[in-house]
């Protein structure tokens, strides 16, 4: 007999005013990701931006989601994100690298099933979002300013037939995708998104 699973209850996002002893949950938000400088935050913020401007209608990110973003017109996409400065004292600039050991994923976790199941790594998501924090001044370094953010947008099926995990600027520069502005961000998804489903690659 098939154990059931242990579901969830439904989620209701706090607002931030609760409280939890003395402090509140925005207390605990700028604890938690009051520099957004980090890798991990930057990359939540990176997500973000791009989910807002797709229109993703999810009200919480998923840690274990089997993409990153959900575009309003049902596009899936994963988003990466680095920059030149780090949180960190450094003797020069990072140059920026992405890592993304999942564009082969073939397996993704169900939240109905409780396990993970089998997927065509082919098919799992249709555009890659390499978001770069182009900061190179600490003084002038602002996570919050869009225009210091650019995107590169690529359709999956070109980056799954690069057969990379990693990738440095030179690498995009390589196959011709060009850094766009936020403003731009919706159009770039589209077409990489058309280009996908024509497997281009």
């Amino acid at each position: 007999m098939e154990t059931p699973q242990i579901q969830p209850s439904a989620l209701t996002p706090p607002e931030g005013h609760e409280t939890l002893a003395s402090a509140t949950v925005v207390d605990f938000w700028r604890w938690a990701l009051g520099d957004l400088r980090m890798n991990n935050a930057r990359g939540h913020l990176a997500e973000f931006l791009v989910a807002r401007s797709l229109g993703d209608r999810s009200p919480t990110r998923i840690e274990w989601g089997p993409y990153d973003v959900k575009a309003a017109d049902g596009t899936l996409i994963e988003v990466k994100a680095t920059g030149r400065l780090q949180s960190w004292a450094t003797k020069k600039l990072s140059p920026p690298t992405w890592s993304f050991k999942s564009v082969r994923a073939h397996r993704v976790w169900s939240d109905p099933l409780g396990a993970y199941v089998e997927v065509d790594p082919a098919t799992r998501v249709h555009v890659w979002v390499f978001a770069l924090q182009t900061a190179t001044d600490p003084n002038l370094y602002d996570p919050l300013s869009i225009t210091q953010w650019e995107f590169r947008v690529m359709p999956h099926s070109q980056l799954l037939a690069a057969n990379q995990t990693s990738a440095r600027l030179s690498f995009l520069d390589r196959l011709g995708i060009k850094p766009v502005s936020y403003d731009q961000l919706p159009r770039a998804v589209a077409t990489a998104r058309r280009q996908n489903d024509q497997g281009v690659g």
